[in-house]
């Protein structure tokens, strides 16, 4: 049975919880018929805006201690999987089909050397207006970013995945054929000390964990859904062009270009290279309305060796 790691983009999800269980219920659907084509599935999931919500809240009411950063993490991964829980195992038994699912709270572990601490590039929260985003960042001392034509966001490190500490009972949860909902928000980040494993203030990229995911689950496919049905070169420009099937060594071409923007597609394309380097699988990058579609070779952009 083909394994199948699905790693769903923000727009699956909502800015707060009210909007996000109106979406779940949607995504749950589209799970549920990739779940139908027989296939073994883990699914992963962003947390930037719920992590930044979570964070300001905290920031706001300024009682106490600062809530730290990982566990923000932890929060927004435990809410989030609990919604996709919740909602896929509706959609299961509405259809009545017999099959486990649930949330698992991961820790994925990274480098206190990895350059992304001295250099902040991941967007989290609210959009914001450059005259917000500002004001903010001289009471703060938050960096903050143009966001992909939307507005101003915070940025934070965003280190790499290294290990997935929890990666043996996701392994044999997934191959009884349960829908495992893991690396939420990209994993709660972790560094390995003598005393043990410790938190660290970071946010890590979801794409790139699902990739090392897919990678430790020798999966076949990993399917990065998000907002467009294709990645394009020369995006939201008149003459954008959307790439179809390709190969690593065409995909580097265009990285090595700048035709991807970081915090937005050059992530998704960077995952999706190195988990079909390791692997020889092929990556799907598309939206989650085509995802199933995209699964028997509808409109997507498929990477492969």
């Amino acid at each position: 049975m083909e394994t199948v790691v699905v790693a769903l983009g923000g727009n699956a999800l909502g800015n707060t919880p009210q909007e996000q269980l109106k979406l779940v219920g949607k995504t749950a659907e589209i799970i549920f018929a990739i779940a139908k084509q027989d296939v073994k599935i883990a699914v992963g999931h962003g947390n930037g805006p719920q992590v930044g919500m979570i964070n300001s809240a905290f920031e706001r009411e300024k009682q106490g201690t600062a809530m730290p950063f990982p566990e923000c993490d932890a929060m927004s991964q435990g809410y989030i999987g609990y919604h996709l829980q919740q909602a896929i195992k509706n959609q299961l038994d509405a259809e009545k089909v017999k099959r486990n699912c649930m949330a698992i709270i991961t820790q994925v572990v990274v480098s206190t050397h990895d350059p992304a601490f001295q250099q902040p590039t991941k967007p989290i929260g609210e959009f914001l207006s450059r005259e917000a985003a500002e004001t903010i960042s001289k009471e703060t001392g938050f960096r903050f970013v143009e966001d992909s034509g939307r507005g101003y966001r915070r940025v934070v490190p965003s280190p790499l995945p290294i290990d997935i500490v929890e990666i043996d009972t996701v392994k044999q949860l997934v191959d009884e054929s349960a829908i495992v909902i893991t690396v939420g928000g990209g994993g709660i980040p972790v560094v390995k000390t003598e005393k043990g494993y410790q938190g660290i203030a970071a946010v890590i990229d979801k794409d790139r964990s699902c990739a090392k995911l897919a990678i430790e689950l020798s999966a076949e496919t990993l399917l990065i859904l998000t907002a467009v049905d294709q990645v394009y070169l020369h995006f939201n420009k008149p003459h954008q062009e959307a790439l179809g099937q390709v190969s690593v060594e065409e995909v580097r071409s265009y990285v090595k270009a700048g035709h991807f923007a970081a915090g937005s597609m050059l992530p998704k394309i960077e995952a999706a290279i190195s988990y079909v380097e390791a692997t020889g699988g092929r990556a799907i990058i598309t939206s989650l309305e085509k995802a199933e579609a995209a699964l028997k070779g509808g409109t997507a952009t498929i990477i492969t060796p």
